[in-house]
């Protein structure tokens, strides 16, 4: 396996261990969570400097998580 999708995967998988836990707080919103998104999108297209594969295999892990954390919690909360 490449370390790029290594890179991928474990930011997923820490990044989704991470929002699981803050929706089990009593204070948590998800329009919260959804902002969150919106910010990872702006920085994710914020690369006109070249930050790397490895970064970016980071934050595009980053992303699926948010993507299908909002997309379980909004189907359990109907």
């Amino acid at each position: 396996m490449r370390i790029e999708d290594k890179t991928f995967e474990k930011s997923y998988e820490d990044t989704l261990g991470m929002l699981e836990l803050k929706s089990q707080n009593k204070s948590f919103d998800i329009t919260d969570i959804q902002g969150e998104l919106n910010t990872l999108y702006i920085y994710e297209g914020h690369d006109w400097v070249g930050r790397g594969e490895l970064k970016n295999s980071d934050i595009r892990g980053e992303i699926l998580a948010y993507q299908v954390f909002i997309k379980n919690y909004l189907k359990t909360q109907n």
